[in-house]
């Protein structure tokens, strides 16, 4: 364990010195995600002035609860996305033969690909994470049962997203080509999760989809604990899928690192498509 604990050490130092070189690179950790949030909701808003808008969505007679449902998706999308980007660059490592030189020592593997994936996440969204909840609680529309409940919404959101990052990384022992990542999961990701959308408007097939990505529990789980006041007994559903889909995110992982690596030791495919 207290090996496993250097190498997050180690990744998170390395990635703060690699990636935040600047503080114009702190700057944009929050400018993107308000510019994010501003886009989302200067395009619903004409819909909400639509004739039964109110009636089939509530929230749209709410400015300020509609300003923090789509700022609870936005956070939530911005832990989830930056684990694409930090697979984004756990790519550039394998080109440069960093990851080759990694996997001849004895770390552990998955504390190898969980390291990187939390490091960067820490890094990329506890800015925007505490602008969302300072203007929440400024704005009135924090809406808790209890106290309990905001470590409760903080873990459904860091747990799957540290197993999401891991099974993504793992992927890349198969391919350096991470551009079908942004591909597939920067706006469909949005789109299938219910990141500015609510889900009762997606057709049944989309949201059968949304149910595969971890972010979609996610952000039900924090929207119904921070937003509409739902306890443990409410959201124990949803609670249990993400148990779920995150043991088997890390269950995949490891299997997924041991048949890459086993397959990059016989065709010295580490620097090799």
């Amino acid at each position: 364990m207290s090996a496993a604990w250097r190498v997050v050490l180690a990744e998170a130092l390395k990635q703060h010195r690699r990636i935040f070189g600047t503080k114009l690179v702190v700057f944009s950790m929050l400018v993107w995600p308000v510019l994010t949030l501003a886009t989302a909701y200067y395009t619903i808003l004409p819909v909400t002035a639509t004739p039964g808008a109110a009636a089939r969505w509530p929230l749209v007679a709410e400015p300020q609860r509609l300003a923090a449902f789509l700022a609870a998706g936005a956070l939530a999308y911005t832990f989830f996305f930056s684990l694409v980007q930090s697979a984004w660059h756990f790519s550039f490592e394998r080109v440069s033969g960093t990851l080759e030189a990694l996997f001849l020592t004895p770390a552990s593997r998955l504390a190898l690909v969980v390291a990187n994936g939390s490091g960067a996440l820490v890094q990329n969204a506890w800015l925007f994470g505490a602008f969302a909840v300072a203007a929440a609680a400024a704005t009135g529309t924090l809406h808790v049962a209890h106290p309990g409940m905001y470590p409760l919404a903080l873990a459904a959101l860091l747990v799957p997203a540290v197993a999401w990052g891991a099974f993504l990384n793992s992927l890349l022992m198969f391919s350096r080509d991470s551009a079908f990542l942004y591909t597939l999961l920067d706006d469909p990701l949005w789109f299938v999760a219910g990141v500015r959308l609510p889900l009762f408007a997606m057709p049944l097939w989309v949201k059968a989809i949304g149910l595969a990505f971890p972010l979609t529990t996610s952000l039900a789980v924090l929207r119904g604990a921070l937003l509409d006041g739902e306890g443990v007994r409410e959201l124990g559903g949803e609670l249990a899928l993400l148990g779920v889909l995150s043991a088997a995110l890390f269950a995949l992982t490891a299997v997924t690192l041991r048949v890459g690596e086993r397959h990059a030791q016989k065709t010295g495919s580490l620097q090799l498509f």
